[in-house]
């Protein structure tokens, strides 16, 4: 017995005919079926939808069909099509293929752009499963009806370069007139279209207000993915052609008949030849079971027919003219060709085999408008805003000389330490001076470190110990200037304190004082909200040298998460600290001793670090993007702070050791006058020490020791004119010395002057034995004819006068400084000194000062 294609009912010509028309479609196959002869196999359908509706019920009438122009996916489902064969691939049969090309050119990332219509929606479906298996991105994912740009433009936002489209050509042009729009096309982008679009399809379906030209510029270099109508290799397969040889045949029988070729004429030759052979495969099964039943009476039912035809298809495998025929599941795994679009026309570049799963890209074949493949994505460079290292030499070089000034300084200081000039501005304080200098200046070191040049975790720390190296040095130099001047305030302007002496132990700890309160705040700063590492991102910027990658630049900073409130403490105390120097500084400024008093050079350095830090702290904030900026305000901001305080402190010094070093220490206000009168009335700014028995009496003591120091101007006047008078009458002299020493003597003991000194009077006492005894022992005899007036005023009895006053202004100030006692030492002794004068009983001390 033999078959031959009579139980085959062909289905296309029918549905062809019918124009798709479901219904008519299905009453067509039921008649066939009723009236018709009996048959096995069904082969056709073209419309998707007829073909659907009659795979459905081929499983009760025990059918295979077998398709050769059905691509919906739809049909795919072997649950609900478990009798349908197709020799075309599917739409879903592009979906491996794209994945293969996508890895071959390292693409991890893409979007997609999907007609909102059920063919291509499903084929989208089956696209993200194959790209999740293959760890994929999907980017974005946009669906559209009419109007494509809306979503292409979300595409571009969300920074999509691989795009994968699915739509008809009819929407192709509005997508690619989209592209050309939005500039999503060249050397950064590549997309990737179904390629089963007819020949000059832009010129036949633009609908569009882009030219031609333009919509040719957007199309350049796209990919286009679709089956392969016949195979490229030329090898003769079952029919005993080579592909070449079946198609000249077919194009000759085309133009016989004048009639328009079809893409599936390949693949409905390779399904009449997997027909013949499921058939001959199926009745050679047959013969064998008949031969085998010993009785001769071997009958099959249409159920175990239909169920043989099912398994001999699934085991189809022969080479036709459109490649290999293998089934899996009812698919067909066929060819994947892919094309590019270059200057007009479509290139083949390459091709996948589903069966082998092989990607082969044809060589030198493949055009990309840049150098290289476009990247998936933007792909961005972190770029770190550092410090420019010559910036940071040059400012290092400026620290350091600054540090080797204050070396220089502390050399000086510890060197002359024993000197009454350096001895008298507290040594040890001007080395805590220089010492708060060093910190600052150290402290640029560490801000010019940054992430390029330490790891993470040490610029973590370093954000904590240049905080801490900064406001230490700054307490450290301005306190022990503050304390300075705090001593010089205390000992001339507090009238109410007694007198005694304050060395610098004290001092020492009122700058340690000042450094425990910032230990505080900076330990509770570090422990509740301590200083971390924090990146600031900037906005994309474009590769300066053209490259397809994006430079972000990001900024590392050292800050918490209330930075704004312990910088407030920290300024709030040291702005403080500085009003209280500034307070000092004032109230001592007429002081004129230049070795106590440094107030004029304090307001200097308050006033120009002062100006600094607010104009460095705003410039610092305004520039905070801008590292390079930064650094340089703040480096200069210290260097200038530290160096002006340390010159002006120490330069006048070093000045003073040069050229006068006794001027220093002595009061430049030697002289007193009746013009005084109303400066002394404000003992705040006159008396520098008083020890006082009562505090009621402190008015009364005042008048008093005002009307003394009148009398005492007036005893010196007196004094010289005795002297003159002496000089013309030696005969006089012990009756002069006895009456004018009884009244020096008592007008220095005249009110109740506390806990006096001896020494006050010892230096009173000899000088008015030497002084006189030396003017009487030696007398001019050219002045003897002078007048009175003209010899007091002469340059000889103006010395005389201030020789018997310095030695005892200055042995009654240096004990309130903490100088020689007045007890202790005495001004020019004299061997020769009366010892009548000696035992006379101690007087009370007159302070005077301001004269």
């Amino acid at each position: 017995c033999s078959l031959s294609l009579s139980p085959v009912l062909p289905l296309f010509r029918s549905s062809t005919e019918l124009r798709c028309d479901n219904a008519k479609g299905l009453r067509a196959f039921f008649d066939a079926i009723c009236y018709g002869p009996k048959h096995l196999m069904i082969f056709g359908g073209v419309c998707p939808s007829v073909t659907s509706i009659i795979a459905e019920s081929l499983e009760g009438w025990n059918l295979v069909q077998l398709s050769f122009a059905a691509t919906t996916p739809v049909l795919a489902d072997k649950k609900k099509y478990p009798n349908f064969f197709r020799t075309v691939p599917s739409d879903n049969a592009v979906n491996p293929a794209v994945v293969k090309f996508l890895n071959f050119y390292n693409w991890s990332r893409v979007g997609t752009l999907t007609q909102d219509v059920q063919r291509f929606s499903e084929v989208r479906n089956d696209l993200t499963n194959e790209l999740e298996k293959a760890d994929i991105q999907i980017a974005d994912t946009e669906s559209f009806s009419n109007d494509p740009c809306v979503n292409v433009k979300k595409l571009k936002d969300n920074d999509v370069r691989i795009i994968i489209g699915q739509f008809d050509e009819n929407l192709a042009s509005k997508v690619f007139c989209c592209a050309y729009n939005l500039n999503m096309y060249g050397s950064k982008y590549q997309w990737i279209i179904p390629g089963w679009y007819q020949g000059n399809w832009w010129e036949q379906a633009n609908s569009t207000n882009c030219t031609t030209r333009k919509l040719l510029t957007a199309m350049e270099g796209y990919i286009a993915v679709d089956f392969e109508p016949l195979s490229a290799k030329q090898v003769k397969g079952i029919s005993g052609r080579t592909p070449k040889e079946y198609e000249r045949e077919y194009s000759k029988e085309l133009q016989q008949k004048g009639v328009e070729p079809s893409k599936y004429h390949g693949f409905a030759y390779d399904g009449i030849w997997v027909i013949a052979k499921t058939l001959t495969r199926v009745m050679d099964l047959l013969q064998h079971k008949e031969r085998q039943d010993m009785y001769h009476n071997f009958t099959v039912d249409d159920r175990e027919v239909g169920r043989l035809v099912l398994d001999v298809m699934n085991e189809t495998n022969f080479y036709g003219v459109t490649g290999q025929v293998m089934f899996r599941n009812g698919e067909r795994m066929g060819t994947i060709k892919f094309t590019q679009f270059q200057e007009g026309q479509e290139v083949k570049v390459g091709e996948y085999n589903a069966i082998a799963d092989v990607l082969d890209l044809i060589n030198n074949t493949m055009r990309f408008q840049g150098v290289e493949p476009p990247k998936d994505r933007t792909f961005v460079r972190l770029q770190r805003r550092n410090i420019n290292v010559p910036l940071y030499s040059i400012l290092s070089v400026i620290t350091i000389l600054g540090m080797l000034m204050a070396g220089a300084f502390l050399f000086f200081n510890i060197k002359n330490r024993n000197h009454r000039l350096i001895k008298m501005s507290s040594p040890y304080m001007n080395n805590l001076i220089i010492l708060g200098g060093m910190l600052s200046y150290s402290s640029i070191f560490l801000f010019g470190l940054d992430g390029a040049l330490v790891s993470d975790k040490e610029f973590e720390a370093l954000c904590t110990v240049r905080t801490w190296i900064l406001i230490v040095g700054y307490t450290t130099a301005f306190g022990a200037m503050f304390a300075k001047t705090w001593r010089v305030h205390a000992i001339f302007k507090n009238v109410k304190m007694k007198k005694k002496i304050i060395k610098d132990q004290k001092l020492l700890i009122i700058v340690g004082g000042m450094l425990l309160i910032d230990l505080c705040i900076l330990i509770c700063w570090q422990i509740v909200d301590p200083l971390k590492r924090t990146v600031e991102e900037y906005s994309l910027e474009a590769d300066p040298q053209g490259q397809d990658i994006a430079i972000r630049p990001f900024l590392e900073h050292c800050e918490n998460t209330h930075m704004t409130i312990w910088l407030g403490i920290v300024y709030a105390y040291k702005g403080l600290l500085m009003l209280f120097g500034c307070f000092l500084a004032w109230e001592t400024r007429n002081v004129s001793i230049p070795a106590l008093n440094d107030s004029k050079y304090i307001g200097m350095s308050v006033y120009n670090v002062g100006i600094m830090c607010i104009i460095g702290a705003a410039v610092s904030f305004l520039t905070r993007d801008q590292p390079n900026v930064q650094f340089c305000i703040v480096a200069l901001v210290i260097i200038f702070c530290s160096t002006i305080t340390l010159c002006l402190v120490f330069v006048p010094k070093f000045i003073t050791m040069r050229t006068n070093p006794d001027a220093a220490t002595q009061n430049r206000r030697l002289k007193f006058n009746t013009n005084q009168k109303k400066e002394d009335s404000k003992m705040s700014t006159s008396v520098t020490s008083v020890n006082q028995a009562n505090t009621s009496r402190l008015d009364g003591l005042q008048t008093d020791n005002h009307r003394l120091r009148m009398k005492i101007t007036e005893l010196d006047k007196e004094l010289e004119e005795v002297t003159m008078q002496l000089q013309d009458t030696p005969e006089k002299t012990p009756y002069i010395k006895q009456n004018h020493y009884g009244d020096v003597n008592n007008i220095l003991s005249i009110r109740n002057f506390t806990d006096s000194k001896e020494g006050e009077k010892s230096i009173l006492k000899n000088h008015l034995e030497q002084k006189p005894q030396a003017q009487w022992g030696s007398m001019d005899p050219s002045r003897i004819n002078r007048g009175p007036l003209e010899d007091i005023n002469s340059p000889e009895h103006i010395q005389r006068r201030l020789s018997l006053q310095l030695p005892i202004l200055h042995h009654a100030y240096l004990p309130s400084i903490g100088g020689v006692d007045a007890s202790c030492t005495s001004p020019n002794p004299s061997p020769s000194s009366s010892p009548r004068h000696r035992h006379i009983p101690p007087s009370y001390r007159v302070m005077v000062s301001g004269l």
